[in-house]
């Protein structure tokens, strides 16, 4: 008798513990990241994009699975290989004045040195992109190691994702350099889990750093660390106005209504972008998903920030969809030449090359996008997997 009352009351302390967990636990998922006033963005609880929501999986497909598939890997699609070859340079500590010079450090993470300051974007050194050491394993070194990087001034932070917001890293850079970390609202809470101060901006405001000011901008995209805290952060591009003309990066996007491109080019003449041209296959045959651009609509927000001087992002570090590891480059130097304009000023660099942003000068012609919906149904980007 005394063994059954021991058990009864073990299964009872059993089921109040399983109770109180499953009472608290989504709680504790749920983050609240911000708390404002309700906007044209912003319900008063979460965000969202003004242009709609489209981020739908595929039909058929559960957010469960297409968790583990993306954490675990999917073997129907495309094999990637294991490693890829970089040969990581060292920057220089300053580039004064209006010569510009860019290092793709790896997948949306990009060194830009201007006007005596050092920028850097959605910083990831980490092995894997995700939570308690899973999510994919990058398959490219970063570009700069690490100590090479010269003392860091600005960095942007885009959104919550763990491929573009990594605290371990953002912990390295502010213990070294103690650099301004300017992030769109909600953000900063996630960023104080690692001890680093930032600053949170709304779409449209701005912040002055002398030579500089950052603008944050509107992009198409949605946010989450967990399964339950979704949309509770913002997300968003920005615009450095610099001396020598504007740096535009987009943060991680898909192409919404196609306006917020313009949106960022009326705050004055881009010189460099940084576009995202990858992650976008989720299915056979799909040419971008509701949140992220694939090469077509890449150059569609080329064309809206007025075709400048760009560098294809968000590709090759990474897999996180999938296409082959060389469809977004592939594709992208296809279209451009079905399109009829100049692949000079849109073109991939390889992780690590600093390159020399060119003067501020006339825009290549424009992209005949007609003429590249032309080519896909006559089947020319079949072959790209």
């Amino acid at each position: 008798m005394r063994l059954l009352k021991l058990a009864l009351a073990g299964l009872l302390w059993t089921v109040i513990v399983l109770c109180l967990v499953l009472t608290a636990l989504p709680h504790f998922l749920d983050r609240i990241y911000y708390r404002g006033p309700a906007t044209a963005h912003f319900d008063g609880a979460r965000f969202f994009n003004p242009d709609g929501d489209d981020d739908h999986l595929p039909a058929g497909r559960s957010r469960a699975g297409f968790i583990a598939r993306r954490l675990f890997g999917d073997p129907s699609q495309p094999a990637w290989p294991e490693r890829v070859t970089v040969r990581p340079s060292r920057p220089l500590a300053r580039v004064e004045g209006d010569r510009m010079r860019v290092t793709w450090i790896g997948h949306a993470t990009v060194l830009v040195q201007t006007a005596g300051l050092n920028i850097l974007t959605d910083p990831i050194w980490s092995d894997r992109a995700g939570p308690l050491g899973f999510g994919p394993r990058r398959v490219a070194e970063p570009g700069v190691r690490f100590e090479d990087l010269p003392r860091i001034d600005l960095v942007l932070v885009s959104h919550n994702h763990y491929d573009h917001l990594d605290l371990a890293t953002l912990k390295r850079l502010w213990e070294r350099d103690r650099p301004v970390v300017v992030t769109s609202l909600g953000n900063d809470s996630v960023i104080a889990q690692a001890g680093v101060p930032a600053r949170a901006l709304d779409w449209g405001e701005t912040l002055a750093l002398p030579p500089a000011a950052v603008r944050v901008t509107r992009n198409h995209h949605w946010s989450s660390r967990w399964f339950a805290d979704r949309n509770r952060a913002l997300w968003s591009s920005f615009v450095v106005a610099l001396p020598g003309g504007n740096f535009f990066f987009s943060g991680d996007t898909g192409l919404g209504d196609g306006k917020w491109p313009a949106e960022a080019a009326a705050l004055g003449p881009i010189r460099f972008a940084a576009i995202p041209i990858g992650a976008f296959r989720f299915e056979e045959g799909q040419m971008a998903s509701g949140s992220h651009v694939g090469p077509r609509d890449a150059i569609r927000v080329w064309e809206g920030l007025g075709r400048p001087f760009a560098l294809p992002i968000h590709w090759g570090t990474f897999r996180l969809s999938r296409e082959a590891y060389a469809t977004p480059p592939r594709m992208l130097g296809a279209m451009l030449r079905c399109a009829g304009t100049d692949l000079a000023h849109f073109k991939p660099v390889a992780i690590g090359v600093p390159v020399e942003i060119p003067a501020l000068g006339p825009p290549p012609p424009r992209p005949d996008m007609a003429r590249v919906e032309a080519c896909r149904r006559a089947g020319r980007f079949d072959a790209f997997r």
